[in-house]
This record gives C-alpha cells, sequence and structure tokens, in this order.
C-alpha cells in the first residue's frame, strides 16, 4: 500500500480509501444490497490487512448501522490512532423538522449520533454530504468550525457541488477565520469525467485533496455492458448517472484489461490513480476480489496509447449527482 498526504493538510491517508455504504444491515435504510455485519468483517480486516488506512462511511448509510460496523470492526483490528475514519451529516435522519440538512441544530445532533455508532470520541474527516440551498453557508461553516474546536473533527471536507459553492464556502471561512474544507468527495471516473472541468483545477490550485466516489462507475467499468448483479438491479439512483452512450468506453476498458491480461477494474482504477489531482479513489468491496483488484491497480502503469484509447468515446454529461 502506498500513503499520500490529503491535500495540503499533514494528515497521512492511504492511496485508497474503502467505500462502506456496502457494510449495514439490509433491513435498515433502502440498500437491500449491503453486507450485514458477519458478512462485512472479513472485508473490513482484509483491508485493514492490506494497509488500508482510510475508511468512508456516511451517517445515512442503512440508517446508521454501517456506522456501527465499521467502527466495531476498527475498534477490534487496531487502534484507533492507526485509522482515518470518515463520515458525513447532510442526509435524512429522522421525520420531521431539522431531521437532515446543514443547519446548526442538525450539524450538532448529527455529529454526536455519529461518534455513538462510531464508538469513537473524535471523527478524523467529517464531510457534508451535499450542499444545503436551504441554510445560509455561514450558519453552516461556523457549526463545522465549531465541531472542530471541540475535539469532535480533526478536519472538514466536502462532496458533490458545483465549483462556485465550494469556493463561496471556501472563502466563507477564511473570511470568518473558521476551518476550510481540505477534501473534496466528487463523482469522477472514465464514464464521468466533467470534473475536469471546474473542481477539479480548483482544488489543484488551492491544496484540496480529492477522493473521488464511484471510481468504477457503480461496477458499469468491471464488466461487460448489459450484465447485470443484484446491486444494478435495484440502483435507481445509477440509473441517472450513465446511458447507452457509455457503452464504448465500457468495451475500451475491456479491451484493454484483455490485451493486458489483468481484470477491468485494475485498468479503470490506474486510469483514475494517474491523475495527479486525485488524492485516494473511494473503492467499495463486497467481495475479496474487489479489495486485491485495488491494489494491483497500484502497480499498474498504463501506456499514453492506452489512455488515449480509453478516453477516446467519451462523451460530455449533465451534471449528476449533486
Amino acid at each position: 500500500m502506498e500513503y499520500v498526504k490529503l491535500g495540503s493538510t499533514g494528515l497521512d491517508v492511504s492511496r485508497f480509501v474503502l467505500g462502506c455504504m456496502s457494510f449495514g444491515e439490509p433491513d435498515r435504510g433502502n440498500h437491500s444490497w449491503t453486507l450485514d455485519e458477519e458478512a462485512s468483517r472479513p472485508l473490513l480486516r482484509q483491508a485493514v490487512e492490506a494497509g488500508i488506512t482510510f475508511f468512508d462511511t456516511a451517517n445515512v448509510y442503512s440508517a446508521g448501522s454501517s456506522e456501527e460496523i465499521v467502527g466495531r470492526a476498527l475498534a477490534e483490528y487496531g487502534r484507533r490512532d492507526e485509522f482515518v475514519v470518515a463520515t458525513k451529516v447532510h442526509g435524512r435522519m429522522h421525520d420531521g423538522p431539522n431531521g437532515a440538512g446543514l443547519s446548526r441544530k442538525a450539524i450538532l445532533a448529527a455529529i454526536d449520533a455519529s461518534l455513538a455508532r462510531l464508538g469513537t470520541d473524535f471523527v478524523d474527516l467529517y464531510q457534508i454530504h451535499r450542499w444545503d440551498p436551504h441554510t445560509p453557508v455561514e450558519e453552516t461553516m461556523e457549526a463545522l468550525h465549531d465541531v472542530v474546536r471541540s475535539g469532535k473533527v480533526r478536519y472538514l471536507g466536502a462532496s458533490s457541488m458545483w465549483a462556485w459553492q465550494f469556493a463561496k464556502a471556501q472563502e466563507t471561512a477564511r473570511a470568518n477565520g473558521w476551518t476550510p474544507f481540505v477534501s473534496m468527495q466528487d463523482h469522477y471516473n472514465l464514464l464521468n469525467r466533467e470534473e475536469e472541468r471546474e473542481m477539479l483545477p480548483l482544488c489543484a490550485d488551492q491544496g484540496v485533496g480529492v477522493i473521488p466516489w464511484s471510481p468504477l462507475a457503480r461496477g458499469l467499468l468491471t464488466r461487460e455492458w448489459g450484465e447485470q448483479t443484484s446491486r444494478s438491479e435495484t440502483d435507481e439512483f445509477g440509473r441517472t448517472l450513465y446511458g447507452e452512450a457509455d457503452r464504448a468506453v465500457v468495451d475500451a476498458v475491456g479491451e484493454v484489461a484483455a490485451a493486458r491480461g489483468v481484470p477491468r477494474a485494475q485498468v479503470a482504477l490506474a486510469w483514475v490513480l494517474r491523475n495527479p489531482v486525485v488524492t485516494a479513489p473511494i473503492v467499495g468491496a463486497t467481495r475479496v476480489g474487489h479489495l486485491e483488484d485495488a491494489v494491483a491497480a497500484l502497480d499498474l502503469e498504463l501506456t499514453d496509447d492506452e489512455v488515449a484509447r480509453l478516453e477516446a468515446s467519451y462523451v460530455p454529461h449533465a451534471p449528476a449527482g449533486f
């Protein structure tokens, strides 16, 4: 495993983040394909043994049970200071007013609930899951600053939004002496490269770490076009992200992988890793082979000709995922 700094901070993180949305009790939340605690633990142990130290979850994943599973497993598999634990706030956690969003009330309640589920005194990276258009950005950034000052959070991060929104939040924090975001978790892969237009250059200029979600495009880049999995059959959100126009890119990944004699996932991940702005892609795992492919991708260096082949059929996409 390789380790790098998260943006311009002094925080060392593994070159891959283990995405923990796939860990959660199937009867909680709306993801019937998630792995329960018994099935999740071997994969979490495998990640630790592979040298992955960065774990990303969210309060909304399986109604909080992802945080519970991750927290218990990491407490058993190592010391707290060995791991970088990230979670998120924004999604709806209960019915009625103030059950979601980025108001001061919602943030202060959510961090305490996440800490209790994770079984820890602090979160290393606390991320806003999405932009909240209904709350003044000043209120959000001050509340986030306060959770850092309280010792409950070490660093702040953001996730998918417009580049102007991210810039506005950063300037609001700096103008008031509050804690800025150190990372951006955005949607970036061979099928959706729209972040190359504004967000990635902004992050590069400002020294913000980039930890892309869905680097394998919900698994589309790992299999033949049209092949289904238990997740894809029920993934309504995923159907809004990609379409028939992406087939040529998926086919190109298959051709490069076949010529190299490696799984498609390794090619798709190697492409993301070669972007110097990317700190650590977020990879999910429901099988042992998923993590093996991720680690192996670190040693796969694509040629310029292979990259050109992979990128040749890209079709611009409308903004999606935020």
